[in-house]
């Protein structure tokens, strides 16, 4: 069974991260949720509100995504059903409606599309589908929330009998106030209005003569307020009927109320399941902001974390416009415990809570911020020991609590447990400190734990660096400008550049200086050591990165001249061709002014005639060798093209095997240069046409294909025969 502390929560923010989900939720009952939400206690739990979460996200994909869920909590509501004899108020109602239709609308969505929604499908499942509730409700409330007319016949006699007193009211006052106004007893208003009742607005001198009943006067006495007498007789009956008509809506609700006794577990289940559904909601749309996805979820025990940013910090972040650097974590059989080094400000804790944070996120069903490769095992505890933990209630110093709390990780700690501790071994003297420290690690080793601890202790790291299955980690710090790069590089200690961190921050050389002969001298070697190794493996960073930057310089250069050198080749080609075709054309023309110069001379038209056929046909049959010829190139064009299509993977496989430099490329190129003469027979590289070098001129080779002569460099041409 999964448990995991109160404390580790804490430690991790996950009270921050279920703050900011609740106000995406819509619902009171869905906002608590939020705020209560701890990650699930199995596995079978966790891997199904996971997939409700995924699949809730990709109803937004659909042309008819999940219908809405809000509702309005039922809890008073609930109480007046569970009191024997109670009536509910007309607002109860209301909501128990809203809450019954809307949870059918789900019920009836989700039976639909439970093939695309299977787990959303599975919590519906226990949720009995009726519409007794609604169908009662609407039968006595009509959609403004009131009671019916014809909710029962005696409401609807009682409602007739005070539409028919309202009428006789309206009647005999609309009488008495012609009356009274053609006698001139009345003041400019007329009428009004007193404690519901219709009145006549009589002028004091006039009350007397007005017959009825007074019911007030103005301010200043000179108004009287009477309710005439002819309609006294109706507002008793009015009043009667109103009456009877609270007695029947009181019994009617009181009905009502009893109908929806039976009902109040299934209620329970309606709000229940509404509430359970706006909190997935709220997982989707708090995960939008920083782009949440599932990872794989692995049943073997380790963690590949690609891409990994704290939630908060990347929230933060992306509201100011800052950048927030990613991590890649991982922890295998292989690779069971880091041990992270460095300067402080690097990167350190903020890397030890994002492990935590985003493993307990996705064991409470929510969406983490990783790239899509990850892989993610789950843990049945996460135990975290992170910032000062002095505990001023039971007189503990940090160092005595933080005993006091390996000792309950030793307890629990097992092959299923993940540990998180920073600052290992802080709070006493650094060296027996440290072989506490270090005996504690041995212990989590031995118990298969994984975990990931920071430190500054050197013994520590000389630990991981002994035993193959534990890593050390460093957060990358630039040694020349003193600013951390927040980059986590596996493999090798981190130098706490102390003395460096100092002089940055204007503490005298001179002081340093004498801080560092109060050290020893092996602790400072060893810190000076991995100080530049990191220093090194900066400028090889930053070499790879050039060398990279210039080799795809070349390949576009390269790009380029190819391009430049296949526009040509079809130039070239073409112009061949044209060559070709006149020459032909001038040789049948030379033919045929033979033939018109013995014609002029013999005039036989018989032989003329014979030696133009003999001519056409030669040609004719010219044609027809050259349309065989034409298929034959074709075929060893395609030959060609896959002959050449085969040299250039072949081309690209050599080029992954050694890469040369440009400066090579060059060399090669010209301690292979042939020398070439006026009359040598040559071709451009990669070309077809043949032409002869006529001259040299500026540099340039003169060469002439026939028809025309074109200069190029002597770098871009091929011997093909020498001249004689």
């Amino acid at each position: 069974m999964i448990n995991i502390s109160e404390k580790s929560l804490i430690d991790l923010e996950f009270p921050t991260i279920c703050g900011q989900l609740s106000t995406y939720c819509i619902t009171e009952k869905g906002q608590q949720k939020a705020l209560d939400l701890k990650p699930y206690t199995s596995y079978k739990s966790i891997y199904f509100h996971l997939n409700q979460t995924e699949e809730y996200k990709s109803s937004g994909l659909q042309e008819k995504p999940v219908p809405n869920h809000g509702f309005e909590s039922v809890d008073e509501a609930l109480k007046f059903l569970n009191i024997e004899g109670s009536v509910m108020e007309l607002s109860g109602f209301r909501k128990i409606l809203n809450l019954s239709e809307t949870t059918n609308i789900h019920l009836k969505y989700f039976q639909k599309y439970k093939e695309l929604y299977p787990n959303l499908f599975r919590s519906t499942q226990p949720i009995e589908y009726t519409t007794d509730i609604v169908d009662e409700i609407r039968r006595i409330i009509d959609k403004f929330g009131d009671i019916k007319n014809d909710a029962t016949p005696e409401l609807f006699r009682i409602r007739k009998t005070i539409n028919v007193a309202k009428g006789k009211i309206n009647s005999s006052f609309s009488k008495a106030l012609s009356k009274y106004i053609s006698y001139g007893y009345l003041d400019d208003i007329k009428e009004t209005i007193v404690d519901n009742v219709r009145v006549l607005a009589v002028t004091a001198t006039h009350k007397r003569k007005v017959k009825g009943a007074m019911l007030g006067s103005s301010k200043s006495g000179n108004i009287v307020y009477i309710q005439p007498e002819e309609t006294q007789n109706s507002e008793r009956e009015l009043d009667e009927a109103e009456y009877e008509e609270k007695e029947e809506v009181n019994k009617i609700l009181k009905a009502l109320t009893n109908f929806l006794r039976p009902y109040i577990d299934l209620l329970k289940q309606y709000q229940n399941y509404l509430s359970e559904i706006d909190l997935v909601s709220a997982k989707v749309k708090y995960a939008e902001l920083y782009e949440g996805l599932l990872p794989k979820i692995t049943t073997d025990k380790e963690i590949f974390l690609k891409d990994a940013y704290h939630p908060l910090l990347l929230i933060n972040h992306n509201k100011t416009g800052e950048k927030t650097y990613a991590q890649d974590i991982t922890l295998n059989d292989s690779q069971q415990i880091i041990v992270i080094s460095g300067p402080n400000a690097g990167g350190k804790s903020i890397t030890l809570k994002t492990i935590g944070l985003v493993q307990i996120m996705l064991q409470s069903g929510m969406l983490i911020p990783v790239h899509e490769y990850s892989r993610i095992c789950f843990f049945d505890k996460i135990l975290t020991d992170i910032g000062d933990n002095q505990s001023i209630e039971n007189h503990l110093s940090t160092y005595s609590y933080r005993l006091k709390n390996m000792r309950n990780f030793l307890k629990v700690c097992d092959d299923k447990t993940l540990f998180l501790i920073d600052e290992f071994g802080t709070g006493s003297d650094p060296e027996l400190g440290g072989a506490i420290a270090e005996t504690f690690l041995e212990v989590f080793h031995e118990k298969k734990a994984y975990g990931i601890i920071t430190t500054h202790y050197a013994n520590l790291k000389m630990m991981a660096d002994e035993n193959p299955e534990i890593v050390n980690a460093n957060m990358a710090f630039d040694s020349y400008t003193m600013e951390p790069l927040f980059e986590l590089k596996l493999g090798e200690a981190g130098s706490s550049f102390t003395f460096e961190v100092a002089q940055k921050n204007g503490i005298p050389f001179s002081l340093i200086n004498r801080a560092k002969k109060k050290v020893e001298r092996g602790k400072i070697r060893f810190d000076k050591s991995i100080a530049k190794l990191q220093m090194e493996r900066s400028k090889l960073a930053k070499i790879n990165s050039e060398l990279k930057s210039k080799t795809s310089e070349t390949q576009k250069e390269q790009e380029k001249l190819d391009e430049t050198n296949s526009k040509i080749q079809l130039k070239l080609e073409s112009y061949q061709e044209l060559y070709d075709s006149n020459q032909r054309m001038i040789g049948i023309g030379e033919k045929m002014d033979k033939i018109g110069l013995q014609y002029f001379n013999n005039k036989d038209k018989k032989l003329l005639y014979s030696n133009i056929l003999k001519v056409v046909e030669k040609e004719n049959s010219k044609r027809i060798k050259q349309t065989q010829k034409d298929e034959k190139i074709q075929k060893q064009k395609k030959h060609k093209v896959k002959e050449e299509a085969q040299e250039k993977v072949e081309k690209i496989r050599q080029k992954k095997k050694k890469e040369k430099t440009k400066e090579e490329v060059e060399a090669s190129k010209k301690s292979a240069k042939p020398i070439f003469k006026k009359g040598d027979s040559v071709r451009l590289q990669n070309g077809r046409a043949v032409g002869t070098i006529d001259k040299f001129d500026k540099g340039k080779v003169v060469i002439n294909y026939g028809m025309f002569t074109t200069s190029v460099s002597d770098d871009q041409l091929e011997l093909v025969k020498r001249a004689k």
